[in-house]
């Protein structure tokens, strides 16, 4: 059944949530997945795609925005952007997985001065039964996951002096611990933790720019080590105090452009960005350091040889880089050389910042493209195998005027079902066999 929810008015809305336990499989807590890696656990799900649009279970109307949905506990979040004439609010939703009926949504004002006004951009991060959202104008929230009640809020950008970055405040909060850090870009404060209790700062580090990637853990000579890609540098931290185990500055040569996460494979951690080229460096498990393997920058970003990747984050294993470069060309590059070994160009059609997002479930990859499409594949040294294609929603154009409109935002893989978004609408399909 196909339900359709108007904008909702209140702050609070109380429907009763009403899922049985026994229809609930894994969950998508954070941005890219429970671990944070866009890897999708769940069995049983179908091997192939209907021709044509994939049926959906429901479809709820909400406002423009980037933010991909998140799912934990039979419950949807999302953010979206809602403007008319002077006023503009940004809002936190909260949706019933199973029928796309509104739970409650928090609404508050954000004067946006920012390019690319859609929505806010980072993924809302549940945790222990609480909802951290960063909107894009540096509003932090942390909310009673259950009823949307607010915890406590922060002004980022009044209370550090942000410098705005030119796209707003986009990485998605990290839970760590007792801390929730987030990529803030203020005045010595690049990165920030708070106590994510009460919202009281605990740490700051690094005097860079801020970038637009979130930060991911990954472990070193026993310890665990935050890794964050900014505007000017990736950089290891103690995600205790912030205190700066390595960094390897990586100035961009036109502005801050980093938006896909850093991924690791083995002892390699790599990042790519639109402007500025690939940088893989080594990350020994046994010490804590690290250092540049290679870097490898095109002519400028249509003239590349390894990756200029823009939106989506790459993907790394088996010693093999595969990600879309500036134009959406589907590259597969070796992890050890950046030297390229195949390029594909049927996954997305080919266009400035095409973007694809990858998540991978067994032996293959879900792919999402920026056309609204579903795709099932398999990537390897040969080559691109593409198992089958479907529609799942339609591309809008408040994100992008260009080309019919995208879909830029991540979806979520929960409950053997995929969750998306465009500018209209959220929607959930079915993936179970």
């Amino acid at each position: 059944m196909r339900f359709i929810l108007r904008h909702a008015i209140s702050v609070v809305v109380s429907i009763p949530l009403m899922v049985s336990g026994s229809c609930l499989g894994d969950d998508w807590t954070q941005w890219r997945g429970t671990n944070r890696d866009g890897c999708w656990k769940e069995s049983g799900i179908r091997d192939d795609l209907p021709k044509g649009q994939l049926p959906l279970e429901w479809s709820v109307e909400i406002g423009p925005g980037y933010s991909g949905p998140t799912v934990a506990n039979g419950r949807v979040y999302v953010m979206d952007r809602q403007a008319d004439g002077q006023v503009a609010n940004e809002r936190i939703l909260c949706f019933d997985s199973a029928n796309g009926n509104l739970i409650w949504n928090h609404t508050y004002p954000a004067d946006y001065r920012i390019s690319y006004t859609a929505g806010p951009r980072g993924s809302v991060t549940i945790h222990d039964g609480r909802a951290y959202a960063v909107g894009a104008m540096g509003h932090f929230h942390c909310l009673e996951a259950k009823s949307g009640a607010v915890l406590w809020s922060r002004d980022l950008q009044s209370e550090f002096k942000i410098k705005m970055p030119i796209w707003g405040i986009a990485g998605s909060p990290l839970i760590y611990g007792d801390l929730v850090i987030q990529q803030v870009s203020g005045e010595g404060a690049c990165m920030v933790a708070f106590n994510r209790l009460d919202g009281k700062e605990v740490w700051r580090s690094l005097s860079d720019r801020a970038g637009y990637a979130s930060p991911i853990v990954i472990k070193q000579a026993g310890k665990d080590v935050l890794v964050c890609w900014t505007g000017d540098s990736l950089s290891g931290l103690d995600p205790l105090t912030g205190k700066v185990y390595w960094g390897h500055p990586f100035p961009p040569k036109n502005m801050p452009i980093g938006v896909g996460d850093p991924i690791i494979d083995g002892e390699k951690l790599f990042v790519s960005s639109f402007y500025d080229g690939s940088l893989m460096v080594s990350v020994p498990k046994d010490k804590l350091t690290s250092a540049v393997i290679w870097k490898e920058v095109g002519k400028d970003e249509q003239h590349t040889q390894a990756l200029h990747a823009m939106i989506g984050t790459c993907m790394m294993q088996d010693g093999l880089v595969y990600g879309a470069d500036s134009y959406g060309e589907l590259r597969c590059i070796d992890a050890g050389t950046g030297e390229r070994i195949w390029e594909d160009l049927s996954a997305v059609p080919k266009a400035r910042w095409a973007t694809i997002h990858m998540v991978r479930q067994a032996d293959r990859v879900w792919m999402f493209n920026e056309r609204g499409e579903l795709l099932i594949a398999k990537l390897s040294r040969q080559g691109l195998s593409i198992i089958d294609r479907c529609q799942l929603i339609e591309p809008t154009k408040v994100q992008l005027g260009q080309r019919g409109g995208v879909c830029w935002s991540h979806p979520a893989y929960a409950e053997k079902s995929v969750f998306a978004r465009n500018d209209r609408q959220l929607v959930r399909a079915s993936l179970a066999k």
